[in-house]
């Protein structure tokens, strides 16, 4: 086996638009052999980087483990093993030895001219390695149609897979090579001295190298810099030869040249393959799976391909997006954003997560304008004092405020105030305002929406709890359930509650004994046939939850559907809401759905045990 170079590795080989396919497909044959472009055909004029491009892939596969059984050799080391086999008469453990390898890496396969036994025995080791899934890399000076002489099955053979060329340098690329040369030779050129020389149209690298070589020479032996003026005469005069103790060194300058040579790649490949390989690649330099096209590359041309390739990075950039707006949002659950933002086939699950983590961030609205406990007007001294004790920063000793009056809107008034107290003083706090009806048609919403999950984990979190209406409980058994639980939730985490009704806990009808202890196990205060406010006006809250997720007419009361679109840049943004029905609840019966249609998905299992009091 020919000894590899340790430099070269892919690590050195520096990428460029000339050699961009070569060392991407060479990359995926090193970290996944036989799995595509095989037999992979890489071919350039000499001194362009195919010995580096198959050391490289040896070097990585040994390094990943991805193969153990690795083979690199130049043609000439092969035929010399072909004669002293035939010679010997042991030809069928030559065609073993090479049989059985993981990667076969071929070099200078011009030089297959003229040499049919060669040939021959080449064209069984392709044939039995391709069968085994092995990965075979050829390297040549000519495509394999220029290689004279070649049998035609062996022409058949190269041609099937993927041929890629090596170009020379090009401007840039070149003065790029003399910037870092002289870096790591120690070298300082003169300002214009490296772009000089990389405008002259080297044939090769070697040329290049020569003239490099001969300017480093110049300042090292006459202790001075080379101006701009003496390039061209060193390019005229030709590229110095290196001398006898400097070969080595010029040799190893030459070898890590090649590894930074620009490239034009040429895919000779049918258009659906080369999209299909384009997209794979780009995919897999970013971390995503693609599992759901690289088969395709298997196989023969499958049907609207280009539409399969589109939906495939269709669904990469939705991904991005995805997971640009769950960083925006502040995802509560980062553990199951891993992985799944990394796999176009699991897109529809990154969906339901953003949908989840934009109802669980989404904002409570906020109480309009109106008097606060300081101004609320006529009310039992104990009622305000009770709902003063309640919002202020000390532990409230009466949790929950139970206030009732025959007149509903009696109570909702001192409900507002206590409210509009305790959102001044605690601004950044976390307040739910919310009539029985209206808590159970936003959790029929969150229902149809799949995320019921997350809508209970946002109304745990609340500091202040105000709840108004508390006589329709008695219509809406599955409610009662919800609303036990996110007691039982806001108790454990010190949170307050005020409740407000027509009638005392008492009186309200059909409720669960457990429910109706909760309510008692405050306060509960009647406060007087007063004047009082009417409705509780509630404004939505500012929040980046609701930009470009939540529709602006009701955040409450929208359900993020996907609803596709482009900014005003023409981008494709993430979808918008679709407003969905929320159906009333039913009169006179259980509430819709019932119990026995609901499947709750409790976010911790301690949540589902509640302590039975008598």
């Amino acid at each position: 086996m020919t000894d590899l170079d340790p430099k070269f590795t892919f690590d050195a080989f520096v990428v460029g638009p000339a050699n961009r396919l070569a060392a991407a497909a060479a990359r995926r044959a090193a970290d996944a052999p036989g799995t595509s472009y095989n037999p992979l055909f890489v071919y350039s004029a000499s001194g362009l980087g195919k010995s580096h491009i198959l050391s490289a892939i040896a070097h990585q596969a040994r390094k990943t483990g991805s193969a153990t059984n690795v083979q690199y050799m130049a043609l000439e080391e092969y035929l010399k093993e072909l004669e002293g086999a035939l010679e010997s008469g042991q030809p069928e453990a030559f065609k073993e030895k090479y049989g059985h390898l993981d990667i076969l890496l071929l070099d200078d396969v011009q030089f297959l001219t003229g040499q049919p036994e060669a040939q021959e025995m080449l064209l069984r080791t392709l044939d039995e390695l391709s069968s085994a899934g092995s990965q075979i890399v050829l390297a040549s000076d000519r495509p394999p149609a220029e290689i004279n002489g070649l049998d035609a099955r062996l022409l058949s053979r190269f041609s099937g897979g993927l041929l890629v060329d090596m170009a020379v340098p090009q401007y840039e690329t070149r003065v790029a090579i003399i910037q870092k040369k002289a870096t790591e030779r120690g070298q300082v050129l003169e300002p214009g001295v490296a772009e000089a020389i990389g405008k002259s149209p080297f044939k090769n690298v070697r040329e290049l190298g020569g003239t490099l070589n001969k300017v480093f020479a110049t300042q090292d032996l006459e202790g001075r810099q080379v101006t701009t003026d003496e390039v061209a005469v060193m390019i005229a005069g030709g590229a110095a030869e290196p001398s006898a103790g400097a070969s080595d060194e010029f040799g190893s300058f030459l070898s890590d040249l090649t590894s930074t040579l620009e490239e034009t790649v040429e895919a000779q490949e049918e258009e659906w393959r080369s999209a299909f390989r384009e997209a794979v690649d780009a995919a897999e330099r970013e971390g995503y799976l693609t599992d759901r096209i690289s088969g395709y590359l298997k196989g023969g041309e499958p049907e609207e391909w280009d539409g399969i390739v589109g939906k495939f990075l269709q669904d990469i950039q939705r991904l991005r997006e995805i997971d640009s707006e769950l960083d925006r949002l502040g995802n509560p659950w980062p553990d199951a954003a891993e992985g799944l933002l990394k796999d176009p086939d699991r897109l529809d699950e990154a969906e339901t997560l953003l949908t989840s983590v934009a109802e669980r961030q989404r904002p409570f609205p906020r109480l309009g304008d109106g008097p606060d406990l300081a101004n609320v007007g006529d009310f039992p001294n104990m009622a305000v004092n009770a709902a003063k004790q309640l919002v202020a920063d000390e532990r409230p000793e009466y949790n929950p405020v139970y206030v009732w009056a025959d007149k509903a809107e009696r109570a909702r008034t001192l409900m507002g105030a206590a409210g509009r107290t305790f959102q001044a003083d605690h601004p950044e706090a976390r307040m739910a305002v919310t009539s029985v009806e209206g808590f159970a048609q936003d959790f029929i919403r969150a229902l149809g929406a799949g995320v019921a999950g997350a809508w209970r984990e946002r109304w745990w979190t609340v500091d202040l709890l105000l709840v108004h209406g508390l006589e329709a409980l008695s219509e809406m058994e599955r409610a009662q359930d919800e609303f036990f639980h996110l007691f039982e939730a806001l108790k454990r985490r010190g949170s307050r509650v005020m409740l407000a009704a027509d009638r005392p806990p008492a009186n309200v009808e059909k409720i669960d004994d457990r429910l109706r202890s909760r309510f008692e196990g405050g306060l509960v205060v009647e406060v007087d046939a007063g004047a009082g406010q009417g409705e509780i006006e509630l404004v939505e809250a500012a929040s980046p939850v609701a930009e470009g997720l939540w529709g602006e007419d009701d955040a409450q009361s929208s359900a993020p559907e996907t609803a596709g679109g482009k900014d005003t840049k023409g981008a494709e943004k993430p979808a918008q809401p679709v407003p969905i029905e929320v159906p009333p609840p039913k009169k006179g019966g259980a509430w819709f759905p019932s119990s026995e249609n609901v499947v709750i998905m409790w976010p911790q299992l301690h949540d589902l045990l509640q302590e039975e009091l008598d």
